[in-house]
């Protein structure tokens, strides 16, 4: 299923509206869709290497602004909107034990490791933020700075070793997935448990 995902998501990568595609994906999962960017985002940069810093920027760009989405959710209709697809998303209970004991300089804090590491998934510390009233101004600023960080290293390192990574990547899919999640889950509790 791993295999067909990631070249269902190659092809996706190659065509004209992929750019687009990454917006929308990079816009929605900032604010209540599951799927990160990531999954069109490397694909894309290791099909079109030359494009790599563009759609870092893109996928930057809208998840930002799908973030601002979020934090609206978050202030203006948490009950309405925000409680019933965190609930969806099986998020409810993730999201309640954070607003418990969440302080500006925590909401800073889940702001840059779910920027950076998707721990928590960004789109409960967006909403989060909104919900704890977080400053909007300094909210915009450490989302553009996690979120270009991620994309534009992410960029960097995927055109400088473009090939060599593509198959890195699909020799050993299955073994990167699980690390990956296992450093971040580790990461997480590690955050969590000194909290």
């Amino acid at each position: 299923m791993l295999r067909n995902l990631y070249a269902w998501t190659m092809a996706l990568a190659a065509r004209k509206a992929a750019a687009w595609w990454l917006a929308v994906i990079a816009f929605v999962e900032s604010s209540f869709f599951l799927v990160p960017a990531d999954v069109l985002f490397i694909p894309m940069v290791l099909a079109r290497p030359r494009r790599a810093y563009l759609y870092a920027a893109i996928a930057t760009t809208a998840s930002v602004i799908g973030g601002i989405l979020g934090w609206a959710i978050g202030h203006y209709a948490f009950e309405a909107v925000a409680r019933p697809v965190l609930a969806f998303y099986g998020k409810l209970d993730t999201f309640d034990s954070l607003a418990a004991s969440v302080d500006w300089k925590t909401i800073l804090l889940l702001l840059v490791t779910s920027g950076l590491a998707h721990l928590p998934p960004i789109k409960v510390v967006t909403i989060l933020s909104g919900v704890a009233n977080f400053n909007l101004g300094l909210f915009i600023l450490s989302a553009i700075i996690a979120r270009g960080a991620r994309f534009f290293a992410l960029a960097w390192l995927l055109n400088t070793y473009g090939e060599d990574m593509r198959h890195f990547i699909e020799k050993r899919l299955k073994l990167i997935t699980a690390l990956a999640a296992t450093a971040l889950i580790g990461v997480y509790a590690v955050y969590m448990l000194r909290h």
